[in-house]
């Protein structure tokens, strides 16, 4: 290929423009089937290497698809550890160049690192420069930049194909940067090189460093991931960081990052879970189910023990727990009956007449064995189930989002309400105005138990009627 003269301010920068073909899409455990490396002095390319690689492992059959390299054409060809001196040695001194740098750039560091060695090199993004210096594209993948600016690719989807492209694209890049871009992305203080390329910096710049709920958007301004954090902009940086497959996918979908205050952790857990459940984010995984169909009950058998038993709620008379599945039943139960020292056998854990084996490991008091009275037994069940929710209306006063500002988080006999900020100093104020509702559920109401076992002394015990009076009195000695 023939390469430009680029201008003097360039000319004493070496880059090593980089392009690799993996087993997968993304993630740690991707390995290199393919590397190329063009080394540019700013003028023209004065080095060159190419080569398939042994990922000693299976290719997946969409990427090979994609790429046309199969697991019979890597068999013979060296395998990683076999190159990496040679890696190293293009790379060393050099800037690392490719089109979405952070994938190719973390894939090599981990191989190396793999081998016990190490890898730190200054990056440019192609993707994050054209952003920069071409800006108004509908599209900045390789493919698109090159058709728009009449750049040949030959052998799609192949290192050298790429990578070639690349070199050109770089070589018009630095041609268009007349205000100093590349050095401000080599700059140490700026993220510019290392951000998702589709992320401006501008918006982490932007964010606070305060508790609160964030909103990762693709670039159809859709949320795909939903988070909570004490601090939002370092937990967002945890994500633009972070090596697992799922982050990296989801970082490299990212444009846009939103964010709600909410003054502290307790707001923002419980509106990360109304937030998940209402927009359905493809990325988020927890908390997505929306109907809770199977639940805890009780019942007295001949000698008058309590039972627990779960079901769906349909064939339960007065449930007093809900859950997704008979598996989050039977899980609550195991821990539930550990903690308080309850039968097993009448807690729908063991199918057995007789004593429980529990008794044997001492986590059982002996009600099946006749070691402990019916009458102190269920006097415990009924204290259990009792410590783990409160059928009382109560009152959550949080911190607010500013100093002069609290929040309310509102319970009505157990049933979670919703939550609102209002002014410290307030007399009294209107709930209607004040508490947003929102949805109750299992996740809600486990954020609740969690929180109010950690701080019992939270929930300010409040006379609230069947239909909600419209103004709560802030004083506690009014509760």
């Amino acid at each position: 290929m023939q390469s430009v003269t680029l201008g003097a301010v360039k000319r004493n920068t070496m880059y090593a423009i980089v392009d690799i073909e993996t087993t997968g899409f993304g993630g740690v455990d991707n390995k290199i089937t393919e590397i190329s490396i063009f080394v540019h002095n700013g003028q023209t390319i004065v080095d060159e290497f190419t080569t398939l690689v042994d990922p000693e492992v299976r290719i997946n059959p969409r990427v090979a698809a994609l790429t046309g390299i199969s697991d019979d054409m890597v068999r013979t060809a060296p395998k990683f550890y076999e190159i990496a001196k040679k890696v190293v040695e293009l790379t060393q001194d050099r800037i690392f160049v490719a089109h979405n740098v952070n994938f190719d750039y973390n894939i090599i560091k981990a191989e190396l690192e793999a081998l016990g060695g190490d890898f730190s090199r200054k990056k440019l993004c192609t993707v994050r420069l054209s952003r920069k210096l071409i800006p108004g594209m509908r599209s900045y993948s390789l493919g698109n930049l090159c058709s728009t600016l009449g750049i040949p690719i030959h052998a799609r989807h192949r290192a050298k194909g790429d990578a070639e492209a690349t070199v050109i694209l770089l070589e018009k890049l630095l041609h268009l940067d007349e205000t100093g871009v590349f050095e401000s992305f080599l700059n140490p203080r700026s993220r510019e090189a290392t951000l998702p390329p589709l992320l401006p910096k501008s918006v982490i710049d932007g964010l606070p460093e305060v508790p609160g709920v964030y909103y990762f958007k693709d670039a159809s301004g859709d949320t795909i991931y939903v988070g909570k954090a004490k601090d939002i902009k370092q937990r967002v940086l945890s994500h633009l960081y972070s090596k697992f497959k799922k982050e990296v996918n989801l970082c490299q979908a990212t444009a846009n990052i939103t964010f709600t205050r909410t003054g502290n952790e307790l707001t923002a857990l419980l509106l990360e879970s109304d937030e998940i459940k209402r927009i359905y984010p493809k990325f988020n995984r927890a908390q997505k189910r929306q109907t809770a169909n199977y639940g805890l009950d009780t019942y007295q058998d001949r000698q008058g023990i309590t039972h627990i038993v779960y079901g769906k709620m349909s064939g339960l008379k007065q449930p007093f727990m809900r859950f997704y599945s008979p598996t989050e039943c039977r899980n609550f139960l195991e821990k539930f009956c550990d903690e308080y020292e309850l039968c097993p056998r009448y807690c729908s854990l063991q199918a057995i007449s007789g004593g429980c084996f529990h008794y044997q490991l001492k986590k059982c008091r002996g009600v099946c064995r006749d070691k402990e009275s019916v009458t102190t037994y269920n006097q415990r069940v009924t204290e259990a189930i009792a410590s783990f929710r409160h059928q009382d209306s109560y009152l959550i006063t949080e911190t607010g989002r500013t100093p002069d500002e609290q929040a309310l988080i509102l319970v009505r006999q157990g049933i979670y309400q919703g939550f609102g900020f209002a002014p410290i100093h307030s007399k009294s104020l209107d709930y209607d105005a004040i508490i947003e509702p929102k949805a109750d559920n299992p996740d809600i109401q486990r954020i609740l138990r969690a929180y109010l076992k950690k701080q019992p002394e939270k929930a300010q015990i409040v006379a609230l009627p069947p239909k909600v009076s419209k103004t709560i009195s802030l004083f506690p000695d009014l509760f």
